[in-house]
């Protein structure tokens, strides 16, 4: 199995309610490190993204311990890493503020790494590639019968000038959003991302009716929502959470859902089933505080897969 995984590495600061910080890799090494968790060492994920000439050198030693990736994608620049504090009011609700956001990562930088079975982008900083940039990475994979996997993150945040995110349309989501295997939001992003303002049904409708196959809609403690196209006609499955009373931290759960769903999805082809794995992995990340645990999450490794669970 092979996988691209484009998007802005971070350097968090996670502020606590109870006042206490957690310092630790964010953004793109979420869902880096959870595909070299559940993916086995045979298996191959090739990071397109920059960093900071100062930390390059620290993130390089931390990705040898993985086997399964494959480091020469990632590059370095003069500039500092992008910069994330999030402060958590309580489990759910945070305030985030970016500094130093970096540069999109060009296409000449991904076009070497393309020609993977899934091509996941994660637009954590909601600049990691133009719009332009991403249609050139979708051309290339129409041709070669490719899977693209598009997390929304920050695609639909901008920026305050004292460097707080907040929520806005845009007006070229449905460039975004067409000829895709499948989107992924959570339930502010789904509100936000249209200017028709649609609620999650109609914006399903829209989606799907882009030739893009799966929408998925995660709700934290909630569980998530997956909508797919059957026969011309847009089915809904609600995919409870795994209940815990030791949620710790939040941060990076998105990100690992996307990991977990596209990890499984890329073994047994099966969108329901690949979606209750990405619930059970991304609850137990909860449980874990920031990144620095993460390499807990290989007890869901996936190795062979039953043909059972596999849709022909």
């Amino acid at each position: 199995m092979t996988i691209t995984v484009i998007g802005h590495l971070c350097l968090d600061v996670i502020e606590n309610p109870d006042g206490s910080e957690i310092q630790s890799y964010g953004g793109i090494f979420f869902t880096l490190a959870a595909l070299a968790n559940l993916l086995e060492d045979e298996d191959k994920i090739f990071p397109v993204f920059g960093v900071g000439k100062n930390d390059y050198d620290n993130l390089l030693e931390r990705l040898t311990i993985y086997p399964n990736i494959d480091v020469s994608g990632i590059f370095k620049f003069s500039g500092p890493t992008n910069h994330v504090r999030l402060t958590y009011r309580n489990r759910e609700k945070r305030v985030e503020c970016s500094r130093n956001i970096s540069e999109p990562i060009a296409w000449k930088r991904i076009r070497p790494y393309i020609d993977s079975e899934m091509i996941l982008i994660n637009m954590i900083s909601g600049f990691d590639i133009t719009l332009e940039t991403f249609d050139e990475i979708r051309m290339e994979a129409r041709e070669k019968n490719q899977e693209i996997y598009l997390d929304v993150h920050c695609l639909v945040c901008g920026i305050n000038n004292d460097f707080t995110r907040f929520y806005h349309p845009i007006d070229t989501w449905r460039r975004w959003l067409f000829m895709l295997h499948g989107v992924q939001m959570n339930e502010e992003e789904a509100k936000s991302i249209s200017i028709e303002q649609l609620d999650e049904s109609a914006l399903s409708q829209h989606i799907l009716a882009l030739n893009t196959k799966a929408l998925h809609i995660t709700r934290g403690e909630n569980g998530s929502t997956v909508f797919i196209n059957n026969h011309k006609q847009v089915k809904r499955f609600d995919i409870p959470a795994v209940k815990s009373e030791n949620v710790i931290d939040t941060t990076g759960c998105g990100d690992v859902f996307a990991a977990a769903y596209c990890a499984h999805y890329m073994k047994t082809k099966n969108i329901i089933l690949s979606t209750e794995f990405a619930n059970r992995v991304a609850s137990y990340n909860a449980q874990l505080p920031g990144s620095i645990n993460i390499d807990q999450l290989s007890k869901f490794r996936l190795r062979k897969i039953n043909e059972k669970e596999k849709i022909l």
